[in-house]
């Protein structure tokens, strides 16, 4: 065997491990306020930072340690001093933005919490249920997309489809599919004044703060319902059907897009939404790819197996995607070209 690539290898499964490790302990900085505490920039000691959170010192101060030897945090040892660079502040401190990262902060240690029963799957079949997952993934699924939602959607993924825009500006109706807390449909619900929202979801704990969401912003053309398609009445139809991140994850996809089909107005449009991947392995073996793996199989894949589904997948790419959408009976299938480094983005017309 050769050694340099033993070698090589045992580094790359350590700087796999660290990074972890790294998650985790970016967990630990978002729950505890840690990094919104340092957002400024300003240096500051393990002490003062523990006193000013009201901390345990000796935690804070190996986090602090930890962070930095991940290459998180800045330290000056002539200063006994750590700070959060700018440009590490964008990306871990900034809650609500559409480039917020502290959403995979959360997501990597509850993925990893049911890695027992997905191994215990791997041998008996099925998968883990969504309920399995506890509140963090909630959140973390909302962390992960909310902001882009909130500062995207309308302004400029919306804009892509120019006379849907127009028929929820005058009073359409719009369908929001898999609507997890409501960030879609509140994100409508405010840029579209005139506009009837629906929104539906299996999951009762992600309906409950969905419903909670819309009563405090005073959204009552808002309607959350809990359960699948087939449970919405017949009537109204909808002029736009959102589906954004979650085509992947049915257990029927063929039968929950043809129910789609069936309640979209003439000239309506369903917008999806898929994460950013490639058709060929070869084209997703890069970082981006390997947390979508990691996802599929601790998450999108499972529980779609568990629920007797086909398990497509978080890479399930773009050619299945559209294939799907054109056996459903849509028309003018097509990728819209919306600039996004983590998602691609679909039409398909009623």
């Amino acid at each position: 065997m050769d050694k340099d690539r033993i070698g090589a290898f045992a580094n790359a499964v350590y700087r796999d491990m660290a990074g972890a490790m790294a998650i985790g302990m970016g967990y630990l900085g978002l729950k505890s306020g840690l990094f919104e505490a340092m957002k400024d920039g300003a240096p500051i000691s393990a002490r003062d930072l523990s006193e000013q959170t009201g901390l345990t010192h000796r935690y804070v101060e190996e986090w602090l340690n930890g962070m930095t030897a991940a290459g998180w945090l800045e330290h000056d040892e002539e200063a006994g001093t750590f700070s959060m660079p700018a440009e590490h502040g964008y990306l871990l401190a900034s809650d609500g933005t559409d480039h917020y990262m502290g959403g995979l902060f959360l997501a990597g240690p509850s993925l990893l919490s049911q890695a027992s029963e997905v191994a215990r799957a791997f041998r008996e079949g099925g998968g883990v249920h969504f309920e399995a997952f506890d509140n963090d993934w909630i959140e973390a699924l909302d962390l992960m997309n909310g902001g882009a939602y909130q500062h995207r959607l309308a302004s400029y993924w919306l804009k892509h489809l120019p006379e849907i825009d127009e028929r929820l500006a005058t009073g359409g109706r719009a369908l929001d599919i898999g609507c997890g807390v409501g960030k879609v449909s509140l994100a409508l619900a405010e840029a579209y004044p005139k506009a009837q929202i629906t929104g539906f979801d299996p999951d009762g704990n992600s309906v409950a703060k969905a419903r909670k969401a819309a009563a405090e912003a005073g959204a009552d053309r808002v309607t959350i319902i809990e359960g699948l398609i087939t449970d919405l009445q017949p009537e109204p139809i909808f002029d736009f059907a959102g589906m954004f991140d979650c085509l992947h994850d049915l257990a029927e996809p063929e039968a929950t897009l043809l129910e789609i089909r069936d309640r979209m107005a003439p000239g309506g449009a369903l917008m999806v939404m898929e994460p950013r991947a490639a058709d060929r392995l070869s084209d997703n073996s890069n970082p981006l790819g390997t947390v979508y793996y990691g996802f599929s199989l601790f998450h999108c894949m499972t529980q779609s197996l568990a629920q007797g589904g086909p398990g497509l997948g978080t890479c399930m790419g773009p050619e299945k995607a559209m294939s799907l959408l054109r056996d459903a009976g849509f028309s003018g299938v097509e990728e819209l070209p919306i600039k996004s480094q983590t998602n691609m983005f679909f039409v398909a017309r009623a």
